[in-house]
């Protein structure tokens, strides 16, 4: 299963974007507002530059089975970018994602984010400081993300022949790199 594959090749990217952001203070509850911020800008930029992109590489076959309408993220972190009166950028770094494999290792990087950031949105709101925050990004899909994860994998394993785990790898590597990178 690609999930699988993804999730085993992609763990040192993980671990990193964990350490950059320095999650393990979310459940110490001593993560700051500052590093909210930080954490929140981040991940505009990565959707800034990829869920368009993303989006338009995925067949009408993939955008119909992944519920792309209900997937958009980069409307409700705008509204946390504005919320944290953070500023709106423009894209300014290429990324291209070259097939519907590609695009589809990015999402997943995407869509993981948002599992995670379900636990972040949860934990970080009973933490002193976090009362007047509202989690657009990170609670995007509310009570529904395990089941919204759950159909992304489910489409991903059903969807990718193990000649195509390569290129899934590759988009997702290319999104995390720039996740690492970019500020």
């Amino acid at each position: 299963m690609v999930s699988e594959y993804l999730k085993q090749n992609t763990a040192e990217y993980h671990d990193a974007a964990e350490k950059l952001f320095n999650s393990d203070k979310i459940f110490n509850k001593v993560f700051t507002l500052e590093d909210y911020k930080k954490i929140i800008n981040t991940n505009y930029l990565m959707l800034l530059h990829s869920e368009d992109k993303i989006f338009s590489n995925l067949s009408d076959k993939f955008s119909e089975k992944l519920q792309l309408d209900q997937r958009k993220k980069l409307p409700l972190i705008e509204k946390d970018l504005q919320n944290l009166s953070l500023e709106n950028q423009n894209a300014s770094h290429d990324l291209e994602f070259s097939n519907d494999y590609e695009a589809l290792g990015a999402m997943y990087v995407i869509e993981g984010s948002t599992l995670g950031g379900n636990v972040i949105a949860k934990q970080l709101s009973k933490t002193e400081g976090f009362d007047k925050v509202t989690f657009n990004f990170f609670g995007c899909y509310q009570e529904n993300t395990g089941s919204m994860w759950k159909s992304f994998k489910e489409v991903l394993d059903t969807e990718v022949t193990e000649e195509n785990y390569n290129e899934v790898l590759s988009g997702a590597k290319k999104l995390y790199t720039f996740l690492l990178n970019v500020n």
